[in-house]
């Protein structure tokens, strides 16, 4: 028999574009991966997400027509999914849109993502189940990360210590003890800083491959000047985004420094690296394998600056488990989806710092 159909949709801090999955799942909650679509951002687009992550003028008004021009985008990739796969929106039940974080202030009591279900609703004719992160925040939590439940459900082996590190804008930490409690934090940042430098010297969006930042080399007074950033010393729960690790952060680095661009750009990397290693160390003890998914698993060079600081550790991407990595966090908010039209928690108190469980999701029916 065939099981209920979820479209999920993921724009990440990366601000690269929207991830579309088609996620069938049967009794088990267990998901087969039907489809995926990605569409891009246009260029103005990204431009306009990253000027709204910071004060600006007549900021309520902007935030909510980029809010509406985010579902009109978000709609276009479900439409053109449903293209791909000749389905009707009938046939799906619901779609589980993260939409884009603006703001994640869990320290004041809030986080905000963008991206008007009640319209995404409206333009696809199917059932959109958003906001999942409030609920989270409302019962003490940090409203992140949530994947590591996913994760738990799907990655998790009854005799290996796995982590599983998704390296997005921001990167977090899932690890899948074999014996204790589930752990999961936001490590630090993944790609963004290295994006947004690119971006200013080579007009790139990402370096592709980690091949730019290759050419450099390190900067040991700069890597040892960020890690003394008091949010890595802080123990879980804990989660963060450009709220902190911005270009001003950078900036206040770099500040009368004169570095040659490729140098920082290596030395961005190893931030990267050694802040999932340090984290790893420090709350993962025991780790037989770790498993990499987002954007940054396709950087080889920090892939090979990890396996260095990882030493015999296994390093591999969630292919090998059958999950592509550029796919997870799609396929993550498509089963949170689910989990919220059948009433089921899926909130993890031990990962948030919650007061319990909780339902999450708002539902804007079709």
């Amino acid at each position: 028999m065939a099981g209920a159909l979820f479209i999920g949709l993921m724009s990440g801090t990366s601000l690269d574009g929207v991830d579309a999955a088609l996620v069938e799942f049967q009794s088990t909650h267990k998901p087969n991966v039907l489809q995926t679509h990605f569409l891009a951002y246009p260029p103005e687009l990204r431009t306009q997400i990253l000027a709204l992550q910071h004060p600006t003028e007549n900021e309520l008004e902007t935030t909510a027509l980029m809010a509406n021009t985010l579902a009109r985008l978000y709609a276009d990739a479900v439409n053109q999914l449903l293209a791909i796969t000749t389905l009707s929106p009938n046939e799906i039940s619901a779609i589980g849109c993260h939409g884009q974080t603006i703001r994640h202030r869990p320290e004041l009591g809030f986080t905000l993502q963008i991206g008007n279900p009640a319209l995404l609703a409206e333009l696809t004719g199917i059932t959109v189940i958003s906001d999942f992160r409030s609920r989270d925040i409302a019962a003490g939590g940090q409203g992140a990360p949530l994947v590591p439940a996913f994760h738990q459900a799907i990655f998790s082996h009854p005799q290996l210590n796995r982590a599983v590190i998704n390296i997005g804008g921001i990167a977090n930490i899932t690890y899948l003890a074999s014996s204790s409690d589930l752990i999961g934090f936001d490590s630090g940042p993944g790609n963004m800083l290295l994006d947004a430098w690119i971006k200013q010297h080579k007009n790139l969006n990402y370096d592709a491959n980690g091949a730019w930042a290759s050419t450099g080399q390190l900067i040991p007074p700069l890597l040892l000047a960020m890690l003394a950033e008091p949010y890595f010393a802080l123990m879980p729960p804990k989660s963060t985004g450009r709220d902190l690790f911005n270009d001003a952060w950078l900036a206040e680095h770099l500040a009368g420094r004169d570095y040659a661009p490729e140098d920082v750009a290596f030395t961005l990397v190893s931030l990267t690296a050694h802040s999932i290693h340090n984290a790893l160390l420090q709350h993962c003890r025991g780790v037989d394998e770790v498993y990499l998914c987002g954007g940054g698993a396709h950087n080889a060079l920090l892939i090979k600056q990890l396996q260095s600081l990882l030493g015999d550790v296994k390093i591999e991407t969630t292919d090998q488990l059958g999950i592509g990595v550029d796919w997870v966090e799609a396929i993550a908010f498509a089963w949170l989806a689910e989990l919220c039209l059948k009433q089921q928690t899926a909130s993890l108190p031990e990962v948030t710092g919650a007061k319990g469980a909780r339902i999450l999701g708002a539902i804007y029916q079709r």
